[in-house]
């Protein structure tokens, strides 16, 4: 059963996310999947999934982790709104991946990235988040053209 209203116990969670998030290692992948990782193709999307790929540790760290915290919403763990709200940054992620979904499942697993999809499609926050990221990942790709 999905949460009706956010408790104590949901900005609990999520200050504890945060922490996680600050951790050095984390920290560093996040800092070089958000910098690096721009696919323009499905096969660059995929790519990834290749364990001799550079960005291959620091992505799957990442998606991990995004497919965790968005699993808690997607569970009735935590409130979906308030989750995102706190957590967008794996949007950011999503938003990328999004249009290459099947090359990326085929690539490594059918339930790549199912937590995150889950999140767009049943979290209003999450809806209007990736109506505006997915205007800046065009204009992102674009620009590395």
């Amino acid at each position: 059963m999905l949460k009706e209203a956010p408790d104590h116990h949901d900005a609990d969670l999520v200050l504890k996310l945060y922490d996680l998030r600050r951790e050095p290692v984390m920290r560093e992948s996040r800092n070089a999947v958000n910098a690096k990782y721009w696919p323009r193709s499905a096969e660059e999307a995929a790519a990834v999934a290749a364990n001799d790929h550079p960005l291959h540790v620091a992505f799957s760290q990442t998606a991990a982790y995004w497919e965790m915290v968005y699993g808690m919403a997607r569970h009735g763990i935590i409130h979906a709104d308030f989750l995102v709200e706190n957590n967008g940054e794996g949007l950011f992620l999503y938003s990328r991946v999004e249009p290459y979904l099947a090359a990326i499942r085929q690539a490594s697993s059918p339930r790549s990235f199912r937590n995150a999809e889950w999140i767009v499609a049943n979290s209003a926050t999450a809806q209007g988040m990736m109506q505006s990221l997915r205007e800046r990942i065009k204009g992102g790709q674009e620009g590395r053209r």
